[in-house]
């Protein structure tokens, strides 16, 4: 049945009187802002109430089955208990499907036939937040959860050499690595980043002093959001970003203060720990939104939590609107240019083959495929690429209650990502990339042991591909 078919029934029946439940949408999923100010939202009692009404909708679906973990253990709960149903199911363990979560969105943005404006408005990651919430305000998260969210704690030891050099070497020792697996939950095995001698943001070079060329479709002129990641341990991504910016005659400033976007806390449950962050960042990006700037972010979850997540915990607030509206992912901004008649596209070297990973909060910000957009205008080059999540997710892939199902569900992407060896794998989250590579080692994926494919950010790879050094 067509949807202007079904669309034409629909308003027949609804004229009539006859009420019609459809199976899935007909449109694109709608969000609700977070309600989370409401006193009932942390009730417990309300919640596991609207847990299982969510859950017993999963249990009829169960189409999100192959996304995480999430789903595996709730189903099981169902599978095993005598009744074969969610109401058998200790509303206790619900905590068990609760911690498999790691917000990627999937469920919502590419799988739930159920979402709103479906009548059954099913929001399996805002419950889970929800879930997440209340067991924060509860106390119940461990203080070693708390430290590894506290990216900017982290950051105090970036831009010291001697300090950074004593930290790296010290974080790779076995004795090192078991302690940390003791005392901080995190698995002594998982890849960890490294912190940088040389900060990001210290070390940016100033734009040229361009002419902004605005498009029909884009600013001319670019701010910077560094990111916590990018300004602490692998800079060299920003970098590059600057780099191709420059390339393009686009002038670009950095965000005169920032920290960090709020993810990490999102996850934990720590709403009021976001909100503190908001409340630091907008009141700088809003400055350069007002300003007419595109404020870009190279990674994809922190330019998510500006387009998504923040605006929903905050929808009344204009600022924080102004920001979400000026917000970019750096290959959205660059096909945009390109859409303008504005993007160079004098490239000087083929990059040869590419395994592309699309990370999942690159998947649902709803711009398409733009970084494999953009590396398909790069002559004599082919990409292979991968949309499934590589199983990372922030910290849940480096704590050992997780990093062993997190290498199960980045295997079948290591494979994929290795099926036509590749000459680099990529992912915009080089946190992904770093897991790929991780498990395409462990896994012996590539038979060549001499020429490995490198792992390259695919910023640094159009940097690569317009010649500059």
């Amino acid at each position: 049945m067509s949807a202007e078919f079904a669309l034409a029934l629909s308003e027949i029946l609804q004229e009539t009187g006859v009420k019609m439940s459809s199976e899935g949408n007909l449109g694109a999923p709608t969000r609700h802002a977070l309600d989370w100010k409401n006193p009932d939202f942390y009730n417990a009692d309300s919640l596991n109430r609207e847990l299982e009404r969510i859950f017993d909708i999963c249990h009829g679906c169960r189409r999100c089955v192959s996304l995480c973990n999430t789903f595996p253990t709730l189903f099981d709960l169902v599978d095993n208990n005598p009744t074969l149903e969610v109401e058998g199911v200790d509303k206790k363990d619900y905590m068990k499907v609760v911690d498999q979560c790691y917000m990627c969105d999937l469920c919502y943005m590419t799988k739930c036939p159920y979402t709103p404006p479906h009548q059954w408005n099913v929001d399996f990651p805002h419950a889970m937040l929800r879930a997440k919430a209340i067991k924060y305000k509860k106390g119940e998260v461990r203080f070693s959860e708390k430290l590894l969210a506290s990216t900017d704690i982290h950051g105090q030891f970036s831009g010291i050499p001697i300090v950074v050099q004593t930290i790296n070497a010290v974080n790779s020792t076995k004795l090192m690595r078991n302690v940390m697996e003791k005392t901080l939950g995190v698995d002594k095995n998982a890849w960890l980043p490294s912190f940088a001698t040389q900060k990001f943001r210290s070390a940016a070079a100033k734009s040229r002093q361009y002419t902004a060329k605005d498009g029909a479709n884009t600013p001319g002129k670019v701010a910077i959001y560094s990111t916590c990641y990018v300004n602490y341990n692998e800079p060299g991504i920003g970098h590059d970003l600057l780099k191709v910016l420059d390339h393009n005659e686009i002038p670009y400033v950095l965000v005169d203060k920032e920290q960090c976007c709020g993810m990490p806390k999102l996850e934990l449950g720590d709403l009021d720990g976001v909100a503190k962050a908001k409340e630091a960042n907008i009141a700088h990006l809003v400055k350069y939104a007002k300003d007419g700037y595109a404020i870009l972010s190279a990674i994809p979850s922190c330019t998510l939590m500006f387009k998504q997540e923040i605006p929903l915990m905050f929808p009344d607030c204009a600022d924080t609107k102004l920001v979400q509206d000026m917000m970019w992912d750096p290959f959205e901004y660059l096909i945009a240019r390109r859409k303008d008649g504005l993007l160079k596209t004098d490239f000087k070297k083929p990059l040869g083959k590419i395994s592309y990973h699309i990370p999942c909060h690159g998947r649902v910000q709803n711009i398409g495929k733009k970084t494999e957009e953009f590396l398909k205008l790069v002559p004599a080059t082919s990409i292979t690429t991968v949309e499934r999540c590589s199983g990372h997710a922030g910290t849940y892939g480096v704590k050992k209650a997780h990093h062993a199902m997190a290498k199960k569900i980045g295997k079948p992407v290591a494979k994929l990502m290795t099926t036509n060896p590749p000459d680099y794998i990529s992912s915009d989250c080089q946190l992904a990339g770093h897991h790929i590579e991780q498990m395409i080692t462990e896994n012996n994926f590539v038979s060549d042991d001499t020429n490995p494919p490198q792992l390259v950010h695919p910023l640094s790879l159009a940097r690569i591909a317009y010649g500059i050094e």
